[in-house]
């Protein structure tokens, strides 16, 4: 595998960085999500039922110690008790989108890399191919093996930019899609939550 790699040429190591840049931020959004999902039904519960009991002190309290996006947007809603249902319902939407935007921290770089790993594995094949024109151009046709090291580091780096750009657009869906899923049920829970305080 080292040897394969040694083949590749220098841009293997700007493909080598990519992937591990991409698993990176592949694990980081992952532990992110679960941070974020974990306990969410529990504390629904919990603030609702504090909610039907007009404990809203002490859903503040568990607000406030819980810490995540919709405890926070769950915060904003019940500091807005007293108020009518629809400037509830503005604010907990305004804390939403801005408790939104964090979920998709280092995505855009993600769809860069898989974008980019490609064109590395592409600039490895063109100067692959310069190498071996070169050496056509200095010794004539010659023998395959002559021309073997130009063609062979053609053929790696391109490999390598799509082994990694793949797997990569598939993540970078994956977490898309995630994010999409959780904004759907922050906003799902938040307007539950208005409709119980202006009710």
């Amino acid at each position: 595998m080292l040897e394969i790699f040694q083949k590749g040429g220098p841009l293997m190591y700007p493909i080598l960085l990519c992937s591990v840049l991409a698993f990176a931020i592949f694990l980081e959004r992952l532990w992110c999500f679960h941070r974020i999902r974990r306990g969410t039904s529990q504390l629904v519960r919990e603030i609702e039922g504090l909610v039907m009991k007009r404990h809203t002190d002490e859903a503040l309290v568990v607000c406030q110690r819980a810490g995540t996006p919709l405890a926070r947007i769950y915060l904003a809603a019940l500091r807005s008790v007293g108020k009518p249902r629809d400037q509830i319902k503005t604010v907990a939407e305004e804390v939403g989108a801005r408790e939104a935007a964090p979920l998709e921290r280092y995505l855009g770089l993600l769809g860069t890399i898989a974008n980019i790993s490609p064109l590395l594995g592409l600039l490895g094949t063109v100067m692959g191919m310069i190498d071996a024109f070169t050496v056509i151009s200095v010794q004539g046709v010659g023998t395959p093996a002559t021309l073997g090291g130009g063609i062979s580091e053609a053929l790696i780096t391109t490999a390598a930019g799509l082994v990694v750009a793949i797997p990569t657009i598939l993540l970078h869906k994956y977490l898309t899609s995630r994010v999409d899923r959780i904004t759907l049920e922050m906003e799902e829970f938040s307007l539950h939550l208005v409709d119980l305080l202006g009710s």
